[in-house]
């Protein structure tokens, strides 16, 4: 084959490639907006194929079954909130980066209330993913960087000085925070009107908890 002939099956196959990422963006772009609208439940097959105008044969030819298709959610969500830990990072002052953080987690589920609860089933199952897993091999990639993210900034507020240095694993204490903060986004919102029924302000709970959050991982006196 001459260099022309390489050149222009090298081409046909990256348009093929970039035609096929665009098609599936498309897909995911409907599976999205059925999600924000209905919510989790709302996103079957079916009603992706119809929202993206295309035959539910072609949506099986990029995504295996509806578990797939959830999971291409699963990673934008984690995307999505990835970058925005890393946007309020950069921004935080080193004393409260753990608290910036968990002030950008409520945002997101207040602001992405579907990317939220797909995070919130993804959680809920089990995540061991193989090779054969498809889109949920890339979620659990995603879920990997933003713990990753959590581990280094407890580090780095260890090497300030504003986290204390008996926290143990570093791992460990990143998710029993990130469950901290995932319980309390979710008792806050599900339990809200019974919370002020009894005097309890949701605002006045999520200060309460970062309180108890600064007491806990703050180097003593």
């Amino acid at each position: 084959m001459d260099v022309n002939a390489a050149m222009n099956t090298n081409a046909i196959a990256q348009r093929r490639q970039d035609e096929r990422e665009r098609r599936r963006g498309e897909i995911v772009d409907a599976a999205d907006a059925l999600a924000r609208e209905l919510g989790w439940n709302g996103v079957t097959v079916d009603g992706v194929a119809r929202r993206a105008r295309l035959s539910r044969a072609l949506v099986y030819l990029y995504f295996r079954d509806k578990t797939d298709l959830h999971a291409a959610l699963w990673e934008r969500a984690a995307v999505d909130l990835h970058q925005r830990f890393r946007t309020a990072i950069a921004a935080a002052e080193p004393d409260c980066m753990m608290e910036t953080i968990g002030r950008a987690y409520i945002r997101f589920s207040e602001e992405m209330p579907h990317y939220f609860e797909a995070l919130s089933r993804f959680e809920g199952q089990d995540a061991g993913a193989s090779e054969d897993d498809g889109a949920a091999t890339q979620a659990l990639a995603r879920q990997t960087d933003v713990h990753q993210l959590l581990v280094d900034a407890l580090r780095a507020g260890q090497q300030a000085g504003v986290v204390r240095a008996d926290c143990g694993d570093l791992g460990l204490t990143a998710v029993a925070l990130w469950a901290f903060t995932h319980g309390l986004i979710q008792i806050s919102t599900a339990k809200r009107t019974h919370l002020e029924q009894i005097g309890l302000g949701r605002e006045a709970l999520l200060e309460q908890a970062f309180t108890m959050l600064r007491r806990t991982i703050s180097p003593p006196g």
